[in-house]
């Protein structure tokens, strides 16, 4: 099962120049989710979109019980209690106190009708014969008693379709005995490299080469998210070879993603065949680094070209790839968080209308509170920087200086989904 088809066009837009916010709205707001429908046994949904509402089908827990190892009756206590009975955990039978007595209960055994509270073991004194009770006197009425639907109740919504399956979320799905979830398939993706001047790591390199290092940096990024890769190399400079690739590709993927080769020249074969397959938009993104940046689509497959330049194509992946795949997968966008922090550094000049993210990382300043550092150089070339850092400085459009001790905006790493 697939959802509707992409709209047309849905790159298209009248303007030579977008901010940030606006390229983040029609990536969000045009695209719409291509992935299949598919129900999975539970213990294979984990990181996968959900398809479906989630609404509890029973109380959480089923039934009342106790919380504690310990002694059931019906607060407030007089006096020792007799004990009438031994429930654990996984007991079946039907228990009723009468007011006056108690049960002998362990942790997650159903209580007993007539029942509100527990003691725990530890504050009871038991007679010799084990048959009378003592509890604390001023033991809270329905304390170490969990009630049932006490964690979720029957009927209320637990999670809405598009969320993102979490190891917490897992654990509440099997606590309401669901064997299999609807969830979305993997996003296909099909990623490539081009050029005659690429070389695969291990090869033997000569002057004017280098090795293709942007492939396996895309490679982790996507397996941040639900995503099925297929890596089509380094395609050489042969425009017949490469559009007969695209072509076939386009058919039984959800996304080509590329990077560099975003120029017009006469070797820019990529941007050429897509032109002709299909629709392409150069969008001039006011951001740095990562200002040029290819969309498009053939049919219902769409083309993401990122910038050549490991740190642009990085950045770009988190800025827009990733919230496009998200919502191709089924998924819901949602902001990156941001954290206020003070900056550790100046910045006298820095361009007004353009949005800029530099490489940072947070370390405890005099009192104790973060404070943001800087990579040093700006070069979009540096994956030391992207390796230092963990994290993106957000500097908004209408900044124009920033003084150390001045708030900044901090984006972790890991709000993206990757290990800082």
């Amino acid at each position: 099962m697939t959802s509707r088809k992409l709209l047309n066009d849905c790159f298209l837009t009248d303007k030579d120049r977008l901010s940030h916010e606006e390229c983040l709205t029609i990536l969000t707001g045009r695209l719409s989710a291509v992935a299949a429908i598919e129900e999975l046994p539970l213990v294979e949904t984990s990181g996968r979109w959900l398809a479906a509402d989630i609404v509890a089908p029973r109380n959480v827990p089923l039934h009342d019980n106790s919380a504690v190892d310990g002694y059931a009756f019906q607060a407030p206590a007089t006096g020792p209690i007799p004990v009438v009975v031994r429930i654990a955990a996984g007991d079946l039978g039907t228990y009723r106190l009468e007011p006056g007595q108690a049960a002998r209960i362990f942790t997650g055994a159903p209580m007993p009708e007539g029942a509100d509270t527990v003691a725990m073991q530890e504050d009871c004194t038991v007679n010799d014969d084990g048959d009378h009770v003592s509890v604390p006197l001023d033991l809270k009425r329905g304390a170490n008693a969990r009630r049932a639907g006490e964690d979720v109740a029957e009927g209320s919504a637990v999670l809405q379709e598009s969320a993102r399956l979490r190891p917490q979320d897992m654990a509440a799905l099997a606590s309401f005995g669901l064997p299999k979830v609807k969830v979305r398939a993997p996003v296909r993706v099909a990623i490539l490299s081009n050029g005659d001047e690429l070389l695969e790591p291990g090869a033997e390199i000569s002057q004017g080469q280098v090795y293709d290092s942007n492939r396996a940096m895309l490679h982790a990024l996507l397996g941040t998210l639900p995503c099925e890769i297929t890596d089509l190399g380094i395609l050489p400079d042969d425009a017949s070879l490469i559009e007969a690739t695209l072509a076939k590709t386009a058919q039984i993927h959800d996304v080509i993603l590329t990077s560099g080769g975003a120029s017009r020249g006469d070797e820019d074969h990529i941007i050429n065949t897509i032109d002709r397959l299909g629709t392409r938009h150069l969008w001039q993104i006011a951001v740095k680094p990562g200002r040029p940046m290819s969309f498009g689509q053939i049919g219902d497959c769409v083309f993401l070209g990122l910038p050549g330049n490991p740190v642009a194509a990085f950045v770009c992946f988190l800025l827009y790839v990733r919230p496009a795949l998200t919502v191709l997968g089924g998924g819901a966008y949602h902001d990156p968080v941001r954290f206020p922090v003070a900056a550790g550094f100046d910045v006298p000049r820095k361009k007004e209308g353009r949005r800029e993210f530099w490489r940072g990382w947070l370390e405890p300043g005099p009192d104790g509170r973060p404070v943001a550092h800087k990579f040093a150089r700006d070069g979009s070339g540096l994956i030391s920087g992207l390796r230092q850092a963990t994290g993106l400085i957000e500097i908004t459009e209408s900044v124009t200086s920033v003084a150390k001790g001045e708030l900044v905006s901090f984006l972790p790493f890991t709000g993206f989904g990757i290990d800082s």
